[in-house]
């Protein structure tokens, strides 16, 4: 088992701990109200139990964070083990400190008072690390039904582009056969990629690549209605995305808003990069409002959204909007290339619900 595999989230985190001092300090607050014998809250409790508890999560995170690597080589029972143990041990030290300290007492009494917290913290940890377990769990059947979604969305090939290409091709073989060669070469490429699916991240000039031969089959069809405008910006040829993410869009900018309209139009795609992210955009007449084209679109944005949300998290995005009769679909990517990617994809899909205690 790997540290991106390890059960436990990445307390190293700052969002993770402050996660973890915020629930911490709210089961106090609880706490101090269930113990207030006067009023809604014993404050001299609340600080107090806020001063031992917050000082106890943070000695314990910062042990179980430096020991994270090793904790992550152990077996699920094993690790458990040894997190328990360091965190008794931990509110053990400072029990008797404060005790040592606030109201220094010798005896059974003082004993039991350090028995009642150590009980107490076993109860929560144990809790909160079923809670991490079921998290684990529930990402990693998350993620494995996101693949085989994966798979069998770039395993698609929309059945009217392929009996357009094939008609296409057919009347080419006769009139131009070189042209006609060319197509067929376009088109098994399209069927690879579709059929490729044990890449999660490729360069962008791939998936550039396969819109151009896509284009260029549909450009043999719909001739001078079909007119194309790139703005790619230099430097992010090996920029990350996932594979089959450009292509469908340009499919659907054709499909819905070049196809059904005589005069045709432009289809416009750019790329630049702008801080930490990658911005891509696809252009095209607005739809028909009348037409019932509109859901296969939508499925294709959710798609490809639910891809990007798998792969990326919160840091990609993908939006559509209409301005002025056109229809804008914008990606953002974070800036990152696509060989960094086959170490670093599983962490990104699993750190931000990893990171929720």
């Amino acid at each position: 088992m790997t540290t991106t595999e390890f059960y436990v989230p990445d307390l190293c985190r700052v969002r993770a701990v402050f996660l973890l001092l915020v629930t911490s300090e709210l089961a106090v607050l609880v706490l101090a109200i269930v113990q207030a014998t006067q009023g809604w809250i014993d404050w001299n409790y609340f600080g107090l139990l806020s001063l031992f508890v917050q000082w106890t999560t943070l000695t314990s995170v910062a042990l179980i964070c430096l020991l994270r690597a090793r904790l992550a080589r152990m077996s699920v029972s094993g690790a458990t083990a040894i997190i328990v143990a360091i965190v008794l041990l931990d509110v053990l030290a400072f029990s008797l400190f404060a005790d040592s300290v606030l109201h220094p007492q010798a005896g059974v009494a003082a004993w039991q008072g350090v028995a009642k917290k150590m009980l107490l913290a076993l109860l929560i940890v144990l809790m909160v690390l079923r809670y991490f377990y079921l998290q684990h769990q529930w990402q990693q059947q998350r993620e494995a039904e996101m693949q085989a979604h994966l798979a069998s969305l770039q395993a698609r090939i929309q059945p009217h582009f392929l009996f357009n290409s094939m008609n296409t091709i057919a009347s080419l073989i006769a009139i131009n056969p070189d042209k006609a060669e060319e197509a067929v070469l376009d088109l098994s490429e399209l069927f690879r990629a579709s059929l490729r699916t044990g890449d999660q991240l490729i360069p962008l000039a791939r998936e550039l690549e396969l819109c151009q031969r896509y284009l260029a089959i549909e450009a043999l069809r719909l001739g001078d209605r079909l007119k194309l405008e790139w703005h790619i910006e230099t430097g992010l040829e090996h920029q990350a995305i996932p594979p089959l993410t450009v292509q469908p869009l340009v499919e659907n900018a054709i499909y819905h808003g070049i196809q059904p309209r005589p005069e045709g139009g432009t289809v416009r795609i750019e790329a630049e990069a702008k801080g930490n992210f990658v911005y891509l955009l696809v252009q095209n007449p607005k739809p028909d409002q009348n037409s019932h084209q509109h859901d296969g679109n939508r499925m294709a944005l959710a798609n490809i959204k639910s891809r990007l949300q798998a792969l990326f998290g919160e840091p990609a995005v993908l939006k559509h909007s209409h301005q002025n009769n056109v229809y804008t679909v914008t990606l953002r990517l974070p800036r990152q290339k696509a060989s960094e990617q086959k170490a670093h994809h599983q962490r990104t899909t699993n750190q931000e619900n990893r990171d929720r205690p």
